[in-house]
């Protein structure tokens, strides 16, 4: 009688969350990978294209619709998509680093399945091995909100995905050379705007209407400055959170970042330029796409409008005026601002300071001294499967020690399911720095110049800083961030400049959960991929 009430009470469980996923609806999109001609600078590049594109297809969906993704590799090498900004909510097993997946073998495929559970916004996909992404294959991400959800602002006439970032005329494979002999990469050869160079893509607009232009910076190195000839960028999402709508000339974005403007056609009709240039670099790069009124008779005209170039000020500043919009509903009915994030007391602060330091001659990048390596085996296999020796928990110290002594490991840090930390980014080198945390929003509580000391909580923003994924930190300054530890899993904390991030400045947080409950963990995947140590073993049943 008692195996009856408990098949029962299974059974009714399992219909129970069929149908609470059956809401949701599924989009099941399918890729090929493969290597192409392109021409993005002017010359023959070997690039990746997915289904014969670059960029790649955008990605439309809705709050909590249910992605199926095939994709199927027909490079050379392995292969792994990551999804910049998608939070795959107790679900790890989909980020798409190595870290958490098996490469997808050339000739091979694998189906990644994930939900854009309770999130809106602009992000973008990547691929994240091999240093592929210095060839392509990367596409935009609009997650929209549920036709019942109020936007604190009218529908735009249309919307636009902007994809910029730095670009080499190199081979990406020539690129890895450089970075594997133990040398920084050289200084980009210019910059794209959606795949193409100097004034070669055209967005068309009709007078008097207002657009969305979703800009994110795919690039590998630079931090970028965005505007338009003429016209005013009005700031209202930044990586999912909706902000006060403020009023810019030009907007610096860096490595990693995504936002959305609008922007009103107000101007006399023509066509203007729509301007990308690098932000703290030795020589700045330009490049230019068109803004052509549909009823414009005259080409772009006068000059390139400028921008701030090394200056550093106005950026810190700008960064500074990015606030939420406490009214305004995100994903949910309920305001941004029902949730107080500068009412809860961080548990415990950790400190992440990176460096530039040379390890057996040749170059690396670090965080707190140590150098990322990856293991034979993705960490959130071995973790599952309890494989010793591939990974240990506390191999990353979660304070900067003294000296510079940095040394390779594959490290990880360990945190507890529903912690409340701060984290606080210190930068003592030259450069911008951007830093990206898979699974999570965080919220950019404050940044200055110096050392970070506990009085620098007296000048935190506890009300109404934005939330987002992506942070920069400015030279010889330090950020600092509150999270909430509400995802659990294996996830990549990383510098958005690739070169860095390939050689070392990254490691993995594992959030754990002691009740092995799929109400805080998602099972493993059936179709998971099965590489390194974990070869052989096998997934689950159902």
């Amino acid at each position: 009688m008692e195996d009856r009430k408990l098949l029962l009470c299974c059974f009714i469980a399992c219909i129970l969350f069929v149908d609470v996923n059956g809401e949701n609806p599924y989009r099941y999109i399918t890729w090929k990978v493969t290597y192409g001609d392109i021409y993005p600078l002017g010359v023959k590049q070997q690039g990746i294209l997915i289904n014969g594109q670059f960029p790649g297809p955008q990605i439309d969906a809705v709050t909590n619709d249910n992605l199926i993704i095939s994709v199927y590799n027909y490079l050379n090498e392995p292969f792994l998509i990551s999804w910049n900004g998608v939070q795959q909510r107790r679900n790890s097993w989909q980020d798409g680093v190595s870290g958490t997946n098996c490469p997808i073998r050339p000739g091979k495929n694998f189906t990644y399945v994930l939900q854009v559970k309770d999130q809106i916004g602009s992000f973008f996909y990547f691929p994240s091995l091999l240093l592929h992404k210095a060839a392509g294959g990367y596409g935009g991400i609009r997650i929209w909100s549920r036709p019942k959800i109020p936007v604190p602002f009218p529908t735009p006439a249309g919307d636009f995905t902007v994809l910029a970032g730095d670009w080499y005329k190199r081979n990406h494979y020539v690129l890895r050379r450089f970075l594997d002999s133990g040398h920084n990469l050289p200084f980009p050869d210019g910059l794209l705007i959606n795949g193409r160079g100097w004034n070669g893509y055209t967005f068309t607009v009709d007078p008097g209407r207002t657009y969305r232009f979703r800009v994110s910076n795919v690039g590998l190195t630079t931090s970028i400055n965005f505007r338009i000839q003429g016209h005013k960028l009005k700031l209202i999402e930044v990586e999912g959170s909706h902000t006060l709508q403020n009023t810019y000339t030009s907007f610096d974005i860096h490595l990693g970042q995504s936002c959305s403007f609008l922007v009103t056609a107000d101007q006399v009709p023509q066509d203007y330029y729509v301007v990308v240039s690098s932000r703290f670099t030795r020589r700045v790069l330009t490049t230019t796409a068109i803004l052509h009124y549909s009823n414009s008779k005259k080409g772009v005209s006068g000059p390139v409008p400028g921008a701030p170039t090394f200056q550093i000020a106005p950026s810190v500043q700008q960064a500074r005026s990015i606030r939420w919009n406490l009214t305004a509903s995100g994903p949910r009915p309920n305001p941004q601002g029902s949730y107080h994030y500068g009412m809860i007391t961080p548990s415990r602060t950790i400190m992440l300071a990176n460096s530039a330091p040379y390890i057996n001659g040749k170059q690396r990048y670090a965080v707190n001294c140590v150098s990322y390596v990856p293991a034979d085996t993705p960490l959130k296999l071995a973790d599952y499967f309890k494989i010793p020796g591939v990974f240990n928990l506390g191999s990353i110290p979660t304070w900067p020690p003294s000296g510079n002594n940095a040394y390779f490991q594959t490290s990880v840090m360990a945190a507890n399911f529903r912690e409340y930390v701060e984290i606080v980014f210190q930068n003592w080198e030259d450069s911008v720095q951007s830093w990206h945390i898979d699974g999570y929003s965080f919220f950019v509580v404050g940044m200055d110049g110096g050392q970070w000391t506990a009085a620098s909580r007296a000048n935190y923003n506890l009300r109404d800083t934005v939330a987002r994924c992506t942070t920069q930190v400015y030279p010889r300054s330090w950020t600092a961030i509150y999270m909430a530890l509400d995802n659990v899993g294996m996830w990549n904390i990383r510098s958005e400049n690739w070169a860095r991030q390939y050689l070392g400045q990254q490691f993995y947080l594992r959030v754990y959960s002691p009740a092995n409950s799929w109400r805080d963990e998602l099972p493993i995947p059936k179709n998971a991929l099965l590489c390194g140590r974990a070869r052989g073993r096998h997934t689950r049943p159902l």
